[in-house]
């Protein structure tokens, strides 16, 4: 009986990143990289190969197993705060209405409104569904008689991280278990 990654595609063979602390770049999105960028890595000698899928790729003098987990050779230190971004700022507030808790359509809501001089900043956006937001419009929470769950901040990369981690991806490879803790206790 084949091996469920020899009839893997190579596309369908994406190598989990770890930083040379042996832990994830990023946990949300997930630090993958394509086949084709892994092996050059290999080559390039920037990475260490951690584990392989069994499937193989083939070159005229050479054959090789895809890896599935490489870890950088050098550690590449996070920015200490991350790029103000309509995903971030999801991720910052768990992808979640910061008004009624609502996690479907959302978009994003200034708690001071830019017409009263709020400004498009961590401390001033909040992510807020359709309604809410619809419902507030151009007033502060408290003149829509509003309440915010959680005043708006700054996060640092490593909260960011943090919040990634209750959000696993649909798919995990075994390979990458080990590397990966995704809010489960841990067996003794």
């Amino acid at each position: 009986m084949y091996h469920p990654d020899l009839i893997r595609h190579p596309e369908n063979c994406p190598a989990l990143v770890l930083n040379a602390d042996y832990t994830p770049l990023s946990y949300y999105p997930l630090s993958l990289w394509p086949w084709q960028t892994a092996i050059k890595a290999v080559f390039l000698e920037r990475v260490d190969i951690i584990a392989s899928y069994e499937r193989e790729v083939h070159s005229p003098s050479l054959d090789m197993k895809i890896p599935s987990v490489i870890a950088l050779k050098q550690y590449v230190r996070p920015s200490e705060h991350p790029a103000f971004t309509r995903f971030n700022l999801f991720l910052r507030d768990r992808f979640a209405c910061q008004y009624c808790g609502s996690t479907s359509d959302l978009t994003f809501d200034h708690v001071v409104p830019r017409r009263a001089g709020g400004r498009t900043t961590w401390e001033n956006v909040a992510t807020a569904c359709s309604p809410c937001n619809l419902r507030k419009g151009g007033r502060t929470p408290k003149e829509a008689g509003m309440r915010l769950h959680v005043q708006p901040i700054r996060p640092t990369s490593w909260q960011l991280q943090e919040h990634g981690r209750a959000f696993p991806p649909g798919y995990l490879h075994e390979s990458w278990r080990d590397w990966l803790y995704w809010d489960v206790e841990l067996l003794a």
